[in-house]
């Protein structure tokens, strides 16, 4: 039993099912009984409406039924329901209920029964408008000075304003950069509303400069007249709060407040917009509600949060803290009566759900009282044995610790990768589906359940990428079996892949062992006979004596007519072919093909098995080397394609929003056409409708299809990038820290995105080593970062000027570095810090049609063990 609880006066549940929000209440003598007791008016998302007369029950219970006035079902949901002086011709109170599309005002009316049967009360329309744009929130009150009625203020969901004087409607106005609604409110004394926009800052607008603004239709018409002509709306003051407000309010009692409830904060302004105080919540608060205080110069607030709690505060001190039974999202203040006397200031929340209570604060006084212990002698040697046993556990868990911290030999986990150079079922099911989809394209529908698994916007995929293993037992061994296959038309641009283990230790520590794995070239290409012509040709030099291209590819020795090892020649699967020649008088390689970024797979796979090939026979100062010149015209010709299809998917995206906006146009004119009472004719416009779609489906597919190109154009850029920066690497003699430097400038994404792309980020990148490291003068080296944001070049010319001139100052002694940006050196991290384990990693460079993975538990056993895999160009990986 909580001691700070919310005394519960009457409380009732409403329906089952509906929902409620903070406008979906109000209090006030809506029946104009005259005795100054407020009624409870409720109204639901369900479009049930209910006014309460609350009474109290004895305790345990339920309130009693003539508590509830009125029950009527509205046939729109209720947004928001006020109490005022809504019509003209009148002093008394009355009811407006904000639908989405419509505002209705009501009077409520009691007529005394017959006998026993009591009060009836009644629900009666006064008038209702119907709005041309959907409500959001409305506010009331004293607009332009006027006394003894109220005017109404309808926020639309687009941002217009919408001013009723009781039965009549007086203008609209649209709000200056509006994005989202926020709360709204009215300060009678100054003659404002006051709002929150989408930018996170209260925003102040006077009636009289409301009233004169431009009057327009649409928000486009609102804009376009505030640059031309007429007065143009704007903020008598604004202020930023930085975070979204929860509620705006304006109370009558203070001189000088207004409040503002935000996610974070709790704001005192002054109608000026300068701020009083401000109060920090360690809450997320859910409704707040200021009242008058007792203290003078002061203003106490209920704030509301989700952890059901109801606080009072005294300004920026906190007074009292009572727990509710339910989150509420609305909380209102009202005078009740009670058979022996009147109650005032009773606290009145609802929840979302549906809980109405009626509360007020106080202490439940506990009465539980301790349980007398029997007293006995304590065993002070059965005591002393226990605590030897927990400070033996604490050592031994300690020294283990220790251990696995100061020491990573002996490891718990490992990690074992195996490729089998047979194909396993799912590839041979991939490669049915293939064959049968280029071979009877008619038939691709048949087999609608083998292409949902393989149809992803990916080039190298994986059959699945998570496995979850729970209870892995000490010294057990699991074996994780997978394919990897080629999916696309065209080479993927890397053939590597990560293999990740998370786990927990028995401690309940989280740890993850990493590795990078690689497919073999077999996985994405075959033998073939080699070819003496090709247009693109690159030649690698080696400070050794030549070799046999057969003992380095021993793999590839299928189709090759050549007993001594000079020519090999690799058919790739999606057609192109590259051939690998060796001199037979001096140590050089070329590697030419029909296609500049083909050559990139092979000539890495050259130098990978050239440094293994020297390694076994223990010569350690082997070394690779390019001549020059670096092919950028060829490269470019690459970064040309790729730029043309973004400007065409540009293009296509343009058209498509014309042709669109055309076919809205066509279908309105149509529709009105349809609903005239009088048959008008169609004057052709069901032809151009029907011409106008045709254009749009054609322009789809033209769009598709080039998102497909430019998707296989920016794999083959991203393969010649990789060759460009593998022959700078050789060229220049790059070492692993500076070729990280270079492929991190020039290929900064794994995809395009319409909001940005492969080209201004690149000549971003480039630029700031231009400016830094690579700059002409040690004076030059000043960290310079743009502002600017970046957005899709004109041309390239400005990129290939800036990526000729990297690759000139390379060649003139240019060394990349990151000391200027950081003068603390990058910590080497052993395996085995920071949670980490070691990977034993064995792989067989082999036809790769289908991986096994072993997992090793050698130390400890983990009580959940989650495993992935991921291919190096898989964007968006499938389970």
């Amino acid at each position: 039993m909580s001691l700070f609880k919310a005394r519960d006066w009457w409380a009732t549940v409403l329906g089952e099912g509906e929902e409620f929000d903070q406008g979906c209440l109000c209090v006030g003598d809506v029946d104009n009984s005259g005795s100054g007791h407020d009624k409870i008016v409720v109204g639901s998302y369900m479009g049930m409406l209910r006014v309460f007369s609350p009474h109290p029950a004895k305790p345990g219970e339920p309130s009693p039924a003539h508590s509830q006035l009125l029950e009527v079902q509205l046939r729109d949901p209720v947004i928001q329901v006020e109490v005022g002086k809504f019509v003209s011709c009148s002093d008394l109170l009355h009811l407006a209920v904000l639908h989405p599309r419509k505002l209705s005002v009501y009077s409520v009316s009691g007529t005394a029964g017959n006998v026993e049967h009591g009060v009836q009360y009644q629900l009666k329309r006064v008038y209702e408008h119907n709005l041309q744009r959907t409500a959001c929130n409305m506010t009331y009150g004293t607009f332009g000075g006027v006394t003894d009625h109220h005017s109404l203020c309808i926020q639309s969901m687009d941002g217009m304003l919408m001013f009723f004087e009781q039965e009549s409607y007086s203008f609209g106005r649209f709000l200056p950069g509006f994005l989202l609604p926020g709360p709204l409110c009215y300060c009678s004394r100054t003659d404002t509303f006051l709002t929150v926009s989408s930018a996170r800052q209260v925003e102040s607008y006077r009636y009289e400069t409301l009233a004169v603004a431009t009057d327009a239709e649409t928000r486009q018409d609102a804009e376009q007249h505030s640059k031309t002509a007429g007065k143009r709306l704007t903020a008598d003051w604004t202020l930023v709060l930085g975070e979204q407000a929860l509620d705006l309010s304006v109370p009558y009692f203070s001189p000088s407040s207004i409040f503002v409830c935000g996610e974070r904060n709790l704001y005192c302004l002054k109608d000026n917009g300068h701020i009083r105080f401000m109060k920090k919540l360690e809450y997320n608060p859910s409704c707040f509600l200021p009242y008058s205080s007792v203290s003078e110069g002061t203003t106490n607030t209920l704030v509301g949060n989700h952890n059901n709690m109801l606080l009072v505060y005294q300004d920026v001190t906190l007074k009292w803290a009572a727990q509710l039974s339910c989150s509420p999202v609305a909380v209102r203040l009202a005078d009740v009566s009670t058979p022996h006397r009147d109650l005032k200031g009773v606290v009145v929340t609802l929840s979302n759900e549906g809980h109405l209570q009626c509360s007020y604060m106080g202490t439940d006084p506990s009465f539980f009282s301790t349980p007398k212990v029997d007293a006995r002698e304590q065993d002070y040697s059965q005591i002393d044995t226990e605590m030897k046993s927990l400070q033996r556990v604490i050592r031994q868990a300690t020294r283990t610790q220790a251990g696995r911290t100061h020491t990573h030999r002996e490891q718990s986990l490992c990690v074992f990768v195996y490729c089998r150079i047979f194909p396993d079922s799912f590839s041979v099911a991939w490669l049915v589906w293939l064959v049968l989809r280029i071979l009877f394209p008619v038939l691709s529908t048949l087999f609608k359940v083998l292409s949902r698994h393989v149809c992803v916007l990916t080039v190298c995929c994986v059959s699945k990428t998570i496995y979850i293993f729970l209870n892995t037992g000490v010294g057990s061994t699991t074996v994780v079996a997978f394919s990897a296959f080629l999916n696309g038309q065209y080479p993927p641009a890397d053939l590597t892949g990560d293999v990740a283990v998370s786990y927990s230790s028995p401690t309940g520590i989280p740890r993850v062992a990493q590795c990078k794995f690689s497919l073999p070239l077999r996985l994405v290409c075959c033998p073939s006979a080699p070819s003496k012509n090709a247009k693109y040709k690159i030649t690698v030099d080696t400070n050794k004596p030549p070799v046999n291209l057969s003992e380095v590819f021993p793999d590839f020795l299928e189709k090759s007519e050549d007993k001594e090892g000079n020519a090999l020649a690799f058919h790739f699967l999606s057609g192109p072919r590259v051939t690998v020649l060796a001199s037979k008088t001096s140590q050089r390689y070329r590697i030419q093909s029909e296609s500049f970024e083909d050559i990139w797979l092979v000539a890495k796979e050259l130098v990978q098995r050239f440094d293994r090939h020297f390694a076994k026979q223990g010569i350690k100062d082997f070394r690779n080397s390019f001549a020059g010149p670096i092919p950028l015209a060829e490269y470019f010709e690459t970064v040309d394609h790729h730029f043309e299809l973004r400007v065409s998917a540009e293009k296509y995206q343009d058209l498509l929003s014309e042709r669109a906006v055309q076919f809205r146009a066509i279908q309105r004119r149509l529709l009105t056409r349809f609903k005239d009472k009088t048959p008008a004719p169609l004057q052709n416009l069901d032809t151009l409708m029907e011409g106008t779609y045709r254009q749009v489906i054609a322009l789809a597919d033209a769009a598709e299809e080039n998102r497909a190109c430019l998707n296989q154009a920016f794999v083959r850029l991203r393969s010649a990038t990789h060759l460009l920066i593998l022959l700078v690497s050789l060229w220049q003699g790059l070492n692993t820290e500076q070729n990280a430097i270079l492929e991190a400038t020039l290929l900064p994404l794994l995809q395009d995105t319409p909001q940005l792309g492969w080209e201004e980020s690149v000549d971003a990148a480039v630029s700031h080593l231009l400016r830094t490291c690579l700059s002409r003068s040690p004076k030059d080296q000043a960290l310079s970062l743009s502002t600017s944001q970046l957005s899709m070049p004109k041309d390239t010319v400005r990129l290939k000027k800036h990526i000729t001139l990297l690759c000139d100052r390379l060649g003139k002694g240019g060394r990349l570095s990151l000391a200027s940006e950081a003068n603390v050196p990058t910590p080497v991290m052993m395996p085995g810090e920071r949670g980490e384990e070691c990977l034993c990693v064995s792989l067989s460079l082999c036809l790769c049609l289908s991986v096994s993975v072993c997992v090793c538990v050698r130390k400890s056993s983990f009580s959940s063990l989650v495993f992935s895999i991921a291919c190096n160009d898989a964007v968006n990986p499938f389970l």
